[in-house]
């Protein structure tokens, strides 16, 4: 990939092109940012730029046997870790099982959520959350043994390294702390916060902004062929997030799932329906955990902007046609009285749900405090 194929973020590929330029390039980095900010598109362009036989001042040159075996992400010195998940017959997955699916939904777009890119390798009816394990470790430390094959650098990309499990990451200390010659770590996170703090200090941190709403309203035009009009609503719901972006111009089947699931779910709260709330609670929580957080964290982006409707600044909502007009209606029951008691439930319920916790106790109690709430906003 190069600079250029990257959407926007001028600012930041012009730091790094000085980075290798300048000789300054750290063995460590990590490249940071709201979701949808490009981090992993522009990892990939960096990571070509480093090993490009013949760069110029500001990008690769697409040309050369190095350029064209990243454009398939093919390069031998070019490794990849991600989160996987465990299966049945494997107990021990690694990046390298997954890597044909993982090269394909890359070329295919580099911008996508951790939800699509385990909704492309999980099995049907498995709700087992994705994570980097235990023995991912020992293929880093295999790997960057070797020496480079034709490459002036071994870069190892890591995306999510948040999903670590604190086992891996202590396995992975020592490697960055003295990494083997000509090797370049770039990790990609969107919650470093997350990651253990020995990690964080051995890494130069990158931060990404989120984009603008041009640059996404742009990007949509060229790559969808939409109407500027449509591109500007889709890109004003999508608040600096370039996935969230597309998948309004896609109207993905999760988006749509979300909101019809949000709307059942204050329906259900609202009439003080329990024995509706149980099914509506039997349903969700047959679905990957991924998922669910992610439809709770749909959920607290809905309760705000229904809270912010009520103070009649449109300019400030961030609501697709649909959402809006759904939201005129309901928008009054979300208000000063339970709009942070509301939001804060979610977050609480991601937070256990994220931990492990059972879905069903963790979502039918939430719908009970639910009831409470919305009666409370009347």
């Amino acid at each position: 990939m190069l600079f250029k194929q990257v959407v926007g973020q001028e600012d930041i590929k012009s730091r790094l092109v000085r980075m290798v330029n300048d000789n300054r390039v750290s063995h460590a980095l990590l490249f940071t940012g709201p979701e949808g900010n490009g981090k992993l598109a522009m990892a990939i362009a960096f990571a070509q730029y480093l090993n490009c036989l013949n760069p110029n001042e500001s990008d690769s040159c697409g040309e050369c046997t190095s350029c064209k075996k990243y454009a398939k992400l093919v390069h031998p010195d070019l490794h990849f870790v991600f989160p996987v998940i465990k299966s049945n017959t494997t107990s021990s997955p690694v990046s390298d099982n997954f890597i044909s699916e993982w090269r394909a939904l890359v070329n295919e777009t580099p911008y996508f959520s951790l939800t699509t890119w385990l909704g492309q390798i999980r099995k049907e009816g498995d709700n087992k959350q994705g994570a980097i394990f235990t023995s991912e470790s020992s293929e880093i430390i295999k790997k960057l043994s070797l020496k480079t094959f034709e490459g002036k650098h071994k870069v190892m990309i890591i995306w999510m390294p948040e999903k670590m499990n604190e086992s891996t990451a202590n396995k992975l200390l020592k490697i960055l702390e003295e990494p083997s010659q000509s090797t370049v770590f770039i990790l990609v996170s969107n919650n470093p916060d997350e990651m253990i703090s020995t990690i964080l200090s051995r890494t130069q941190q990158l931060k990404i902004p989120a984009y603008s709403q041009k640059e996404i309203e742009g990007h949509l035009i060229e790559r969808f062929n939409i109407s500027r009009d449509e591109a500007e609503g889709a890109a004003k719901v999508a608040n600096g997030n370039l996935i969230f972006g597309e998948e309004q111009v896609r109207m993905s089947e999760e988006n749509e799932f979300f909101f019809d699931r949000f709307i059942q779910m204050m329906r259900h709260s609202y009439a003080r329906k329990v024995g509706d709330l149980l099914k509506w609670v039997e349903e969700m929580s047959r679905h990957p955990r991924e998922m669910q957080r992610n439809f709770l964290n749909y959920a607290i982006n809905m309760i705000r902007e229904n809270y912010i409707m009520n103070f009649k600044q449109g300019d400030i909502v961030y609501l697709t046609p649909k959402q809006m007009e759904w939201s005129k209606k309901f928008s009054p029951f979300i208000n000063d009285k339970n709009a942070m008691t509301i939001a804060g439930d979610f977050a609480l319920a991601d937070s256990h749900i994220g931990q492990n916790g059972n879905s069903k106790v963790v979502l039918f109690d939430l719908g009970l405090k639910l009831i409470i709430s919305i009666k409370e906003g009347n």
